[in-house]
């Protein structure tokens, strides 16, 4: 049992959500999902090994990018799939690799080796790296490392 649970409050969509993080992100699948096509109350997915509760709680408590989930990968195909699966039917994206989801909820998708970029212990390179990042939407790995380089 993991300690802390994220809970998620949604404006419907429940059912939808939980399928399309279960379908799109690794390591990931719906655990518990209401039956029936009634209001959806609450569904449980796990999502790259973390379970998070996603409530149909009503227009209420919108969700804001001062929260967001953060989701590493290796490689730009990786980072494309997911990238483009959240931001269609209805999703936007943002700057330095967020973007909103269909249900409101914010992501970053981040190449792992970004840390490692931005914490060069060559200053310049570590500056261009961020520099490159911040003009970015979609982050591109090989721009950020050719950033990085200076070429």
């Amino acid at each position: 049992m993991q300690a802390i649970t994220p809970f998620i409050w949604l404006d419907g969509r429940v059912r939808e959500a939980a399928t399309l993080y279960a379908e799109v992100l690794p390591d990931s699948r719906v655990v518990d999902l209401p039956a029936g096509d009634g209001p959806a109350g609450s569904a449980t997915v796990e999502v790259g090994g973390l379970q998070i509760i996603l409530f149909d709680g009503g227009p209420m408590f919108p969700q804001t990018p001062a929260f967001s989930l953060s989701v590493p990968v290796e490689t730009q195909e990786e980072l494309d799939r997911i990238w483009d699966a959240l931001i269609a039917d209805g999703g936007a994206p943002s700057r330095c690799g967020w973007l909103t989801d269909p249900f409101g909820v914010s992501w970053q998708i981040v190449p792992t080796i970004l840390p490692t970029l931005l914490g060069d212990p060559d200053p310049d390179r570590a500056a261009r790296a961020q520099q490159a990042m911040l003009a970015m939407g979609r982050l591109d790995i090989a721009e950020l490392e050719r950033a990085a380089d200076g070429s």
